[in-house]
């Protein structure tokens, strides 16, 4: 994996992009003092004796005394945990004091790229209680096998119309046409996203509960799956 990779991924810890430099070189070196690593980054001094503090603050370095501090990295598993605990306690709380919305909204959500429209999906299959029926290209389904099987755990009905052979025990699976950019989600008759997805930040989804948009996407996906078993026989393997 690249450097630049590792520290866009850091980044996503809340460290700054000097921080996780400086974390990754530590990482790699053991020990350093605010010079060497400024040294070996390239950074300069005064912006590396902030950013090592920094990482301090943050949890990502200890440090050591002597006749300089010395910086040492938190092993990365140990640092990525604590963050984590952290922001599960934070999203308790949060969840707990938001204020909660009288009714789901009925209207039209325009979700824009790929990145939130998996979000979206999988959190669609998450809170499903009965059904999900699910609609897209066979080179896809991987990105949400781990919460489907999960759904499936849970004793939900899984549907999945698709373009290609896929390995998927104890789903209903209906081969179809080529998909290619297609997406269709819908879960427990109440909630659907339909729209393109694959084509990275161009990808765009409607995400809907109102109920006549639903009822119009279910029936469309229901005659669907009917045609498909005429023409070919099918009866959702499992």
């Amino acid at each position: 994996m690249e450097k630049n990779q590792l520290t866009d991924m850091l980044m996503c810890f809340g460290l700054t992009r000097q921080e996780a430099i400086l974390y990754v070189c530590l990482s790699q070196n053991g020990e350093l003092t605010g010079y060497e690593a400024a040294k070996q980054t390239g950074i300069s001094r005064s912006n590396a004796y902030n950013a090592l503090a920094g990482l301090a603050d943050k949890g990502a370095a200890y440090t050591t005394e002597g006749t300089a501090v010395r910086y040492h990295a938190v092993d990365a598993e140990e640092f990525c945990s604590n963050k984590i605990r952290v922001l599960q306690e934070q999203k308790r709380q949060l969840t707990a004091m938001m204020p909660k919305p009288k009714t789901e909204a009925e209207g039209y959500l325009t979700i824009t790229g790929d990145i939130h429209i998996r979000d979206k999906v999988k959190n669609m299959i998450a809170g499903s209680g009965q059904r999900i029926y699910l609609s897209m290209t066979a080179a896809y389904i991987p990105e949400f096998k781990p919460e489907l099987q999960e759904a499936l755990q849970r004793g939900r009905k899984v549907v999945i119309i698709t373009d290609g052979a896929v390995e998927f025990p104890g789903v209903f699976l209906y081969q179809s046409n080529s998909r290619e950019t297609q997406i269709g989600v819908i879960t427990d008759s109440a909630n659907v996203l339909t729209g393109e997805y694959g084509r990275g930040a161009d990808s765009t989804c409607l995400y809907s509960g109102q109920p006549n948009f639903v009822q119009v996407f279910k029936d469309s996906m229901r005659n669907e799956i009917e045609l498909i078993r005429i023409r070919t026989g099918q009866n959702g393997t499992q």
